[in-house]
């Protein structure tokens, strides 16, 4: 353990993990976490469903918001794995193996250690321990929270513990589906010229897609990279029949200088040339739904003294998150955000999940002196 640690958060992390918290289940994890916050005075302990939000008071003139979500994908089953499983937390030298623990038990365990045994920071704290990220944004708990108690998520700025290694990954990119449905008339596969085939119809724009030249715009220092990929397309009657219909789904990422409705444009002007126009036309261009995207924020003092490794004298390593996180939520409510947490993202959600030792100690110092001064 890091001298400047003084709780070994490795071993918490661990103790974490074996606490399950499945989506829609983290409501006994979510209690023993309560149990142990309402035992510090120095906090005060809200608790909406299955959310957790306690706060110092100190009169600060600054308040930093460190959030997590306390769901874990759901255990992997492999008999290849010690016990059949990733379930429980297994150490193997400086190696934490088991389900959460990159995402994001260990970005957990550094914010409960600090809620706990940090009594007298030198700016107020709201810790956020919501539910139910892993599964469809409807769901989300950060979301029920800004609904029901949005004075709870009132701050200057926050740090999201998502899986970074140690490093900040300043904002995030917009995320969009859309469906693009073309149309043709049907006619027997004997006799094509008399129908139109709408399979045929998609092949150039499939190609577009493929060729297109991901945009990398920089903003405040951080280059993003867009992408736009089709993830799914179905049509089809049957053997002998030309197809009258065929639906793609697009994925589009995009970078934080554009807002989702000029996302959407984007993507109406790049389908377009392969789309009917008209009154009479049949083709679609449905938005499945959006997610904005956030900036990178680093320019708000804190989340600066935090790359700039206050208290430390490391300055950490920045880079853009070209996925989507709950950081953009905090944007829309006016709160500046980053991801900052431990664990390797590439890792999450597979059985082979884990943590290493350096890079939660790494996380948590810098999160201390932080918070410390």
């Amino acid at each position: 353990m890091s001298a400047t640690l003084p709780t070994d958060v490795f071993a918490l992390t661990a103790d974490l993990v074996n606490r399950p918290s499945v989506s829609f289940e983290e409501a006994p994890f979510v209690d023993w976490l309560e149990s142990e916050l309402r035992a510090c005075d120095h906090l005060t302990v809200d608790r909406v469903g299955d959310n957790l939000v306690a706060r110092t008071m100190l009169g600060r003139e600054q308040r930093l918001i460190l959030a997590g979500h306390t769901d874990t994908v759901p255990v992997a089953f492999d008999e290849q794995l010690p016990g059949g499983s990733n379930a429980a937390a297994r150490i193997e030298g400086d190696t934490l193996w088991g389900v959460g623990s990159a995402d994001m038990k260990g970005g957990l365990a550094c914010f409960f250690d600090v809620a706990r045994t940090v009594p007298d920071p030198r700016v107020d704290l709201t810790f956020v321990f919501y539910a139910r990220e892993e599964v469809g944004q409807e769901h989300n708990g950060l979301q029920e929270l800004a609904e029901l108690r949005p004075e709870l998520l009132e701050g200057d700025c926050a740090i999201l513990g998502e899986p970074t290694d140690g490093a900040i990954e300043a904002g995030c990119q917009g995320a969009m589906r859309v469906e693009v449905v073309l149309t043709g008339a049907r006619a027997h596969t004997a006799r094509p010229w008399m129908g139109r085939n709408a399979i045929h119809r998609m092949g150039e724009l499939l190609t577009t897609l493929e060729a297109y030249e991901a945009r990398t715009p920089e903003i405040d220092g951080c280059v993003y990279r867009e992408a736009v990929q089709a993830v799914n397309i179905e049509g089809g009657v049957a053997g002998n029949v030309v197809p009258d219909r065929v639906a793609v789904r697009i994925h589009h990422r995009y970078a934080p200088d554009r807002s989702a409705a000029e996302a959407e444009a984007f993507l109406r002007e790049l389908v377009a040339p392969f789309m009917d126009d008209g009154d009479e036309s049949t083709d679609e261009f449905n938005v499945l739904d959006s997610s904005a995207a956030c900036p990178p924020s680093l320019t708000h003092p804190l989340l600066m003294e935090l790359r700039d490794g206050f208290g430390t004298g490391k300055p950490l390593e920045v880079r853009s998150k070209l996925g989507w996180t709950d950081v953009a939520r905090f944007a829309q409510l006016g709160v500046p955000a980053t991801n900052f947490g431990s664990g390797d993202a590439t890792v999450a959600h597979t059985k082979m999940e884990h943590l290493h030792r350096a890079s939660i100690e790494r996380t948590a110092t810098a999160l201390r002196a932080l918070v410390e001064g």
